[in-house]
């Protein structure tokens, strides 16, 4: 996870820097900046025309240059970056072609998009019952490219579908309808205006939308109101102004105030007749056309920093990013999370069906636990006892934004969006050297796993899944891996389903036996004396010298048990008694001059020479097996044991796949007798 996190960090900030270094080639190459500001009066009639449609104003009856330049500087000052991005998105919607619209099949659907959505601007096109359209299909589609730059979305009703809603609704004649939230307030009522006028041309039509959508601006005539205005409102905190000698704002901005409904109160000051500017020089308002967002914390002139133009998209994500909603921050969290889970394609090494698996994995736990976790946020916002924390976290981000920091990441951020295909190639590049450099730093622990082809890693994948749809309970605890086998028995799958029993009594995976401890069984053999001739003095030699033997065993014992207790403090070995037989089996294995070398026993194994299985005692060279109890047994004989479906130790029934602590360190007489 921090290995990812860190990767992503190193994007942005390459991301950041290449953003720099093609702002030093275009500087290199024209001797330009994006913020340098450009003459409207040395620009061609065409790229005029380009700015005032960008920007949303009315160029019609203007026939001489040097008016549309004025029109132009009067609604605000150009730089570079604006032209080019002007000229470069009329290119686009030239090449894309008509832009979508939306035909209605009814009344539902018509009053679901527009009059129940309530945060956008709507222009339907009604053609009557067997009537022709208002607008012919080459002036509609010029007019949905005309609108749809500033937001404003676009549909088709035909009466012909649902005759009687528009002989409900009066629509009687093919006519254009727009749909505009009536109040200032969030989720208002919506109005709708039905086109009167004469002409029908794309440019009276636009005309009287953007009219309609300005009467929506609070607009200010005399200098009273802008100090009335001016003044500090807890009600309404950020107030968004523009200064300007107009009769009306700019599309762009008139649709900014609808989208920013309820969170930015958007004015509007003609300034075109005052005589007295001194109420403007006391707000430090300087230029005869400013942007002004007055917030608690002081006052931000728009347009100074880079990337600030004089469009929609531009001072929408500046807005965004100064006044949030929650849907912003969702929206940029889940691109975040999932820029983050996109790593493991690249971390992730080994085959390229692995990979991708993999990807889809993290990706679908990535945004479900991103899911589940906007829920607690979600009931946090709503409760009254956070709007102060809420404040100060507003508080914090406007400081923050209106940083040249903040307006270089929005530049670059608007710049990357405009050019999806760099961004993603950026990306992908950057996967790869970290693919890369992941192979190199794990070249000298790199496993067999990592080699696999797509076929052995499908077929692991594959046994995993049938694994865990047969054996629930210990198939939770293994990750799919390249060396698994497949059944023996290929009608395995068939046979489990066949039985009833299948979900009633979880079965239990064998491959937990691969990883039990196994060791080979080690005695050493003593002398016990040898007689050489009858009599009492051979008895009595024989007795002594058996004697002698017994005490050297056990002295031997004790040293061997010493040795091992030595060779690991943390291992403690212990004897055990199978069943309740009248001797124990280390003492007959003493009897029978037969001592077990117990050093090569593993940590935590009970002691002794016997298995209870079999009833055979332990010969030296002989693979065992241990349990997780620390019981010992022949391998093949615990194999067959649990090959029966016996999940569990013969002598105390503990789990045979469940780990169990051992207990510490026992006095030596405790040790003896255990069961």
């Amino acid at each position: 996870m921090w290995l990812k996190l860190f990767f992503l960090l190193l994007y942005f900030i390459v991301l950041f820097m290449l953003a720099r270094i093609f702002e030093a080639v275009v500087w290199y190459e024209t001797g330009m900046f994006a913020t340098q500001l450009v003459d409207p009066v040395t620009l061609s009639y065409k790229k005029l025309k380009t700015i005032l449609e960008g920007r949303g104003l009315g160029y019609s009856g203007l026939a001489e240059k040097k008016d549309v330049s004025d029109l132009v500087e009067k609604s605000g000052e150009l730089t570079q970056g604006e032209l080019y991005s002007a000229i470069k998105k009329e290119t686009e919607q030239t090449e894309a072609g008509d832009a979508s619209t939306t035909y209605f099949s009814g009344e539902m659907h018509f009053y679901e998009l527009v009059e129940d959505t309530k945060d956008g601007i709507w222009l339907v096109q009604v053609i009557a019952q067997d009537r022709k359209a208002l607008l012919s299909r080459a002036n509609w589609g010029k007019m949905v490219q005309k609108v749809s730059q500033f937001g404003i979305r676009t549909g088709t009703f035909n009466c012909s579908n649902d005759y009687r809603s528009c002989i409900k609704r009066g629509w009687q004649r093919s006519t254009l309808i727009m749909s505009v939230p009536q109040t200032s307030a969030s989720k208002g009522k919506v109005m709708l205006k039905e086109y009167n006028g004469r002409r029908i041309e794309t440019e009276h039509i636009f005309r009287w939308m953007t009219s309609h959508v300005a009467h929506r601006i609070k607009t200010l005539r005399q200098s009273e109101q802008l100090v009335e205005e001016w003044r500090s409102d807890p009600a309404h905190p950020v107030k968004m102004f523009l200064f300007a000698r107009l009769s009306q704002p700019p599309a762009f901005f008139s649709a900014l105030s609808v989208k920013f409904t309820g969170r930015i109160d958007f004015i509007f000051v003609d300034v075109r007749g005052w005589n007295n500017r001194s109420i403007l020089s006391e707000i430090d308002v300087t230029q005869n056309t400013a942007y002004i967002l007055k917030m608690p914390e002081g006052i931000y002139r728009y347009g100074n920093s880079t990337g600030e133009f004089l469009s929609l998209a531009a001072m929408d994500t500046f807005l965004r990013s100064i006044q949030p909603e929650v849907n912003d921050l969702f929206v940029l969290s889940l691109v975040l999370i999932n820029l983050l889970a996109w790593m493991d394609l690249f971390i992730t090494q080994g085959a390229t069906v692995k990979r991708f698996v993999v990807l889809i994995r993290t990706l679908g736990t990535y945004n479900s636990i991103l899911l589940v976790s906007w829920l607690p946020v979600l009931a946090l916002l709503q409760l009254p006892y956070l709007e102060t924390l809420y404040g100060y976290s507003l508080k914090l981000l406007r400081y923050t934004d209106t940083t040249t920091v903040a307006s270089l990441v929005r530049a670059d951020w608007t710049f990357y969006s405009s050019h999806p295909a760099l961004f993603l190639s950026t990306y992908l590049a950057h996967g790869l050297l970290v693919d890369y450099f992941e192979k190199k730093r794990r070249c000298r622990m790199r496993s067999q796993e990592d080699s696999t082809t797509n076929l052995e890693w499908l077929a692991s994948l594959w046994d995993w899944y049938t694994s865990y749809l047969l054996h629930p309970i210990a198939s939770l605890h293994h990750v799919p891996s390249d060396h698994s086998d497949w059944e023996d028995d290929p009608n395995f799958l068939l046979e489990r389903l066949a039985f009833p029993d299948l979900w009633l009594r979880p079965l239990i995976d064998m491959d937990y036996i691969e990883a039990l401890p196994t060791w080979s069984f080690r005695s050493v053999a003593e002398e016990t004396g040898e007689g050489a001739g009858g009599g009492l003095d051979e008895e009595t030699d024989s007795s002594h010298s058996d004697t002698e033997s017994r005490e050297k065993m056990h002295s031997n014992a004790q040293l061997s048990l010493s040795n091992s207790m030595d060779g690991s403090s943390s291992c403690q070995p212990f004897c055990c008694r199978h069943g309740n037989r009248g001797s124990s089996s280390a003492d007959r294995a003493l009897k029978d001059g037969c001592l077990c070398d117990w050093s090569v026993w593993p940590c935590g194994m009970l002691q002794c020479s016997e298995c209870v299985v079999c009833l055979e005692n332990f010969v030296s060279e002989e693979l065992l097996l241990g349990l997780p109890c620390g019981h010992a047994f022949h391998q093949h004989c615990i194999v067959v044991w649990l090959a029966a479906g016996r999940h569990c130790c013969p002598v105390c029934r503990w789990p045979s796949y469940k780990k169990k602590l051992q207990r510490g360190a026992q006095s030596p007489a405790g040790r003896l007798v255990q069961d």
